[in-house]
């Protein structure tokens, strides 16, 4: 008799084809498991802007055998530079200091690895595309699950996948009120003309209490970013219309690109608006349902961390549950129990992170520019990044991945 065969469960069924999601399925179909993700999308999300991967999560990648085209498709960023209402450099950056990554890490398109990761599983894994699930049923053997368009199927287990506003998370755990904790921040990006020709280069304009953002990793296409506090009243997720009035009413004074960015913005084909949230649960699982990645333990999306968290995660769940022959009950408080240190690091980076991206006030950010305009030149640059990005490694690193 094969592993497989022995299996107590072998059916799973995970939502979410971003990066979790299709990173646990390439675990699972390895070690014998029968997989189906649903993706609510008609087709897989190209573009997005550039996630950072670093520490265990490129043993991950390299344990996967993915690190060739996770290499080729690098954004091999130049630089950066802050600029003022006029576009005026007030600091340029390099590649070292523009990322804050330390030798190994890399950095590419979420859209980009999202497609990597799918290559890797399409001939392994059932995709089901333009559908998502409405309702779950847990009994004895399994989970009665109910989609939009398909008909029901039951699995022998159900992961979420799908993010911090997670549809799983919700059924299985309650609404998302309870998970959710809120930095004051919010988040708008979208893909504009690189009407500025840059080549893989970032610009940052900062005025008080906001950041607008553009940088560009190919020669047609930029990225949008603006960052802003929170209204007490935000407009439906759902209201991208309303969403976009509100950004264009927060930076109407802006100056320099932002007025152009802004037009741009309603024709663009992938606009995001979000706050700037982490999610924090209790537990992960609950019976024959679990979670992993932003659904689990988002640390927000300006904190540099979810995309690593989401490979290491989706490893380490897989692993635990090959360790225990498909035995949930076994397998999903170990896969919580060998990560919490992991999260909690990184949790931890991420909001701190997210808080201080940007400066409240003129004088605030006249010193941010003017430290990163003389850090450029000090001959002893490496010794002075070391606090910023010592952090940043400790954290990446805060697992020793098992052998599974």
């Amino acid at each position: 008799m094969t592993e497989t065969q022995q299996f107590t469960n072998k059916t799973v069924l995970i939502s979410g084809a971003s990066i979790a999601g299709p990173a646990l399925a390439y675990w699972l179909a390895r070690y014998g498991f029968t997989v189906t993700i649903v993706e609510q999308s008609q087709t897989l999300r190209e573009g997005g802007y550039k996630v950072d991967i670093r520490g265990v999560a490129m043993d991950v990648v390299e344990r996967m055998g993915l690190m060739p085209q996770l290499r080729q498709a690098s954004t091999d960023m130049r630089g950066g530079a802050w600029v003022d209402a006029s576009g005026k450099a007030l600091a340029t950056l390099g590649p070292e200091l523009i990322g804050l990554r330390s030798p190994g890490d890399d950095e590419v398109l979420r859209g980009d690895l999202a497609r990597i990761l799918f290559d890797a599983t399409k001939g392994d894994v059932e995709y089901l595309f333009g559908d998502s699930i409405t309702d779950m049923a847990q009994h004895a053997d399994g989970v009665t699950v109910g989609f939009r368009n398909a008909a029901p199927r039951v699995f022998d287990l159900v992961i979420g996948a799908d993010g911090m506003h997670s549809a799983v998370r919700r059924i299985a755990f309650g609404p998302e009120e309870q998970f959710a904790r809120h930095t004051g921040m919010a988040v708008c990006a979208f893909s504009v003309p690189n009407d500025l020709g840059l080549d893989r280069w970032e610009l940052v304009h900062p005025t008080p209490g906001k950041v607008v953002q553009l940088y560009s990793t190919q020669h047609t296409t930029a990225k949008a970013q603006f960052i802003f506090p929170a209204p007490d009243q935000l407009p439906d997720r759902r209201d991208i219309a309303a969403q976009q009035r509100l950004v264009m009413e927060t930076f109407a004074d802006a100056g320099w690109e932002a007025p152009n960015l802004l037009r741009a913005m309603p024709e663009s084909p992938d606009f995001y608006f979000d706050t700037v949230s982490q999610i924090h649960l209790d537990h992960w699982w609950d019976n024959r349902v679990a979670v992993v990645g932003d659904a689990a333990y988002c640390p927000s999306p300006l904190s540099g961390q979810g995309t690593s968290m989401a490979l290491v995660g989706a490893y380490v769940l897989a692993g635990e549950l090959r360790a225990a022959r498909g035995d949930h009950d076994a397998a999903f408080p170990r896969y919580q129990e060998a990560m919490s240190d992991y999260i909690s690091r990184n949790q931890t980076l991420g909001w701190s992170n997210a808080t201080q991206m940007v400066a409240t006030d003129r004088r605030a950010i006249r010193t941010q520019t003017t430290m990163l305009r003389m850090l450029r030149h000090m001959p002893w640059k490496g010794l002075a990044l070391r606090p910023i990005i010592k952090p940043i490694e400790r954290a990446a690193n805060a697992i020793t991945l098992a052998d599974y």
